[in-house]
């Protein structure tokens, strides 16, 4: 399980760091910004967090040197993995084979199909998204939540204030609103620099996001919602008549019960999905 940093990594300590996951250790690449996990401790937290049932179809994004795959093969016997880093695969491959069936996909994860890989089912994902990317990664899981049953993810703690935050706060964004639209999302818990080698000079969490059923989403056009989503937070300073003046009228803002004055920090999900859908109707 591996995370591009967008931070230089910390001082090298002098004591002996520990051997990676079954024993295959290689430094991390600079140019990839690669964060390997190596605290035993967070691992078992995350596994207990996904809690694998039989016949549960794992994909896991990003394996790295296998901290969190080897145990997840251990407690489940089988899962897909999808590894960028092409050095990396024989590695995980030969190492995997003491722990349980892993099925490797080399490639960019945002060109992969993940309703392809679901087939009639649902898989579940997993994984330590890269900084860089992974407002991208979620947006692209948001286009299979069909076929998607939850995603467990780490990501850098800021990250995940943002996806869980309520309306009012300073956070609180489109990254939110397009989110908690269509998955309920809920911080687990919070993963310190040191769990990772070489550490990162910020603090990462774990979060569960369980896609709603496509009947209680309320939403008419998706790709009107997400363009009012993205008007009215692009100048959220903004009040709504203002920062939607391109997109729709006083109007509609006053006709979905909304205070054309106020600003879109200080609505709901449920008012910008009744604002979009005005406009649908």
């Amino acid at each position: 399980m591996s995370r591009p940093s967008s931070a230089r990594p910390g001082r090298r300590r002098e004591t002996p760091q520990p051997k990676d996951t079954d024993g295959f250790r290689r430094e991390a690449k600079k140019h990839l910004g690669q964060n390997f996990l190596h605290e035993r401790g967070v691992i078992e937290k995350i596994v207990q967090a996904i809690d694998p049932k039989p016949g549960d179809a794992i994909v896991e994004i990003g394996p790295g040197q296998g901290a969190l795959t080897f145990p997840l093969l251990d407690r489940h016997g089988a899962l897909t993995a999808i590894e960028f880093d092409r050095d990396l695969h024989a590695p995980l491959q030969a190492a995997a084979r003491a722990h349980g069936e892993l099925r490797l996909i080399e490639g960019d994860v945002l060109e992969v199909d993940f309703t392809a890989l679901a087939g009639d089912g649902q898989i579940r994902l997993v994984g330590n998204l890269p900084y860089n990317l992974s407002s991208p990664i979620l947006f692209h899981a948001l286009e299979h939540a069909a076929a998607i049953r939850d995603m467990h993810f780490m990501l850098q703690k800021e990250v995940v204030e943002r996806m869980a935050a309520p309306p009012g706060g300073k956070v609180y964004g489109r990254l939110s609103v397009m989110l908690q639209a269509y998955c309920a999302v809920t911080s687990l818990f919070t993963v310190p620099p040191g769990a990772f080698r070489p550490a990162p000079k910020v603090d990462s969490a774990v979060v569960r996001l369980v896609p709603r059923a496509p009947g209680t989403i309320g939403i008419r056009d998706h790709a009107r919602f997400a363009a009012v989503v993205r008007a009215a937070f692009g100048q959220r300073r903004k009040t709504l008549r203002n920062a939607l003046g391109g997109t729709m009228g006083t109007e509609a803002i006053v006709a979905a019960g909304l205070d054309p004055g106020a600003r879109a920090e200080q609505l709901s999900v449920a008012d910008f999905v009744r604002l979009a859908d005005i406009e649908a109707a």
